[in-house]
This record gives C-alpha cells, structure tokens and sequence, in this order.
C-alpha cells in the first residue's frame, strides 16, 4: 500500500501566529486522483467557479477569519443554487458585492471547509504536524534537517509501518 504525503508549513513569518507549524496529509495513492477531483467539484459548487484564479493557494488564516463567521451568520441560511451564484458574483466582482453577495460568500467557504473535511474522512486520509514554539530554536545551518520535519517524518514512517503488508504482486509467471 502506498501514500502520497502533501507537507505544508504555516507561520513562519513569525508574525501573526505564535507558532510554527508544519503538517503533512498522507492519502493512498490509489485514492489521490479522485480525491483531487471531488475535491475540485465541492470547490465548483460552492464558488461556482475555482476559488483563486491565479492558482495561488487559500490561506486559512484570510479564508476563515472572524469576519467570515459574522457574514455567514448575518442573514439566514441561503439556498445552495443561489448560495452558489450569488458567492460567484461576489468573487467575480468583489468592490461592489452587496450584503446578500457577502453573506454566501461567507457561506460558501463554511460549506466548502465542511465538505473537504468529509471528503477527508470518506478517502480515510490522515493528518500528521509538528508545531515549533521558538523559532529562535531553528537551526540555520541549511544543511541541518529541522526538528520539526524529522518529527513529522517519523510520525508518518511510523503510521506507514503499523499498516499491514501489500501481498506480492503477480509477476506473471
């Protein structure tokens, strides 16, 4: 059995968050193309369209901040096919999307976080991360490999030996 891993870090502007974290999303290989296009319609039916169009990736720390939950919370639950329209023409047009375009905006990207976290769990994928306190602890001799990603690394060896052994594949003789 293989597992692709996706490794990503956060924080280490050392401005806003008080940590570091690195994190890996480990998911079998055999899974990781559907993964990827249901992953990618859930995003079309929340957004009516890819979220970023510039193919720069979502920051969670701008996609769900606290002005995401008091828009979404601002008006009733909004129907999913007009939810979908209306948070489309907020991202289309942003400067002048009003309060109602705001809101499914807002309710949009709760769904669709909703959704990839069921999705998660529906591809049984697992999540690893390390979270360094002080970066002051960094070594910055390059050539060291951080502590964080040797924990992160071990973690996933770890899960990886716990799984049981794939049977020998058919040579064919």
């Amino acid at each position: 059995m293989s597992y692709f891993l996706f490794i990503d870090e956060s924080g280490q502007d050392h401005q806003e968050s008080p940590y570091e974290v690195l994190a890996g999303f480990a998911i079998q290989d055999k899974d990781l193309w559907r993964f990827i296009k249901d992953a990618q319609e859930i995003e079309l039916s929340c957004f009516g369209r890819r979220y970023r169009l510039d193919g720069r990736e979502i920051k969670a720390l701008k996609f769900l901040n606290k002005k995401t939950f008091r828009l979404a919370n601002q008006l009733d639950p909004i129907d999913l096919f007009d939810r979908t329209e209306l948070a489309k023409a907020a991202l289309d047009d942003g400067e002048n999307a009003g309060r109602i375009k705001l809101t499914a905006l807002a309710q949009a990207k709760l769904s669709y976080v909703k959704q990839i976290f069921r999705l998660c769990q529906e591809y049984r994928c697992k999540v690893f991360a390390s979270i360094v306190k002080e970066h002051t602890t960094i070594p910055t001799d390059r050539s060291m490999l951080r502590k964080d990603y040797i924990y992160l690394f071990e973690r996933f060896y770890y899960f990886l030996e716990d799984k049981p052994e794939e049977p020998p594949r058919n040579s064919g003789v």
